[in-house]
């Protein structure tokens, strides 16, 4: 069983991108693996932002990064790019901080204009940061994504299959779990 750090970079609390994070980590947990949340909005922004990493909480979260295997990293795209926030944290962590790991880049947006945020914005990042294999990442339209006031989320057909195939390629990347070296 991997253990995946799922890291949303919203800085909203009824973020699309946040609850999207949540939704797509159950599948995860269904491959059988282990699945850490992260919401980098939760971090003291006086921390967070003045690079604090001395703060129990800073250390904690840049502190999971050596425990995993994968990563999942989700952002709301802005102006073409991922969120501040996100980028704020990132600059927090060592250098090599993804080496060994494998990642999955996820976007969300209102338009189709930052379908290459992904690629062009967020990947370049990742790469820098020695990630030995960064899966095909997707982005979601927000019109896709449905909160209801439950707090439940629907996700349109389409983009709903084509989010499970990135986790599933992500999973498979992540090697055999337990579950799944059973069956063969």
């Amino acid at each position: 069983m991997a253990t995946v750090l799922s890291v949303s970079g919203s800085p909203s609390a009824s973020s699309r991108t946040g609850r999207l994070l949540r939704h797509l980590d159950q599948r995860l947990i269904a491959h059988g693996h282990e699945v850490i949340p992260l919401d980098v909005r939760t971090l003291p922004a006086e921390a967070l932002l003045g690079a604090d990493l001395r703060h129990p909480a800073v250390a904690a979260a840049t502190g999971l990064f050596a425990r995993v295997d994968g990563v999942v990293v989700g952002t709301p795209v802005y102006k073409a790019a991922y969120s501040g926030v996100l980028k704020a944290f990132l600059d927090l962590l060592p250098q090599y901080a993804l080496a060994g790991k494998t990642v999955l880049p996820l976007a969300t947006g209102g338009t189709a204009a930052h379908v290459l945020a992904i690629d062009y914005a967020l990947r370049p990042v990742l790469t820098s940061m020695g990630a030995d294999h960064i899966v095909q990442g997707w982005f979601t339209l927000d019109k896709d994504i449905t909160v209801h006031e439950d707090g439940s989320l629907t996700v349109a057909p389409a983009a709903a299959e084509a989010l499970g195939q990135a986790v599933d390629r992500f999973s498979a990347a992540l090697g055999p779990t337990p579950l799944l070296a059973a069956a063969s």
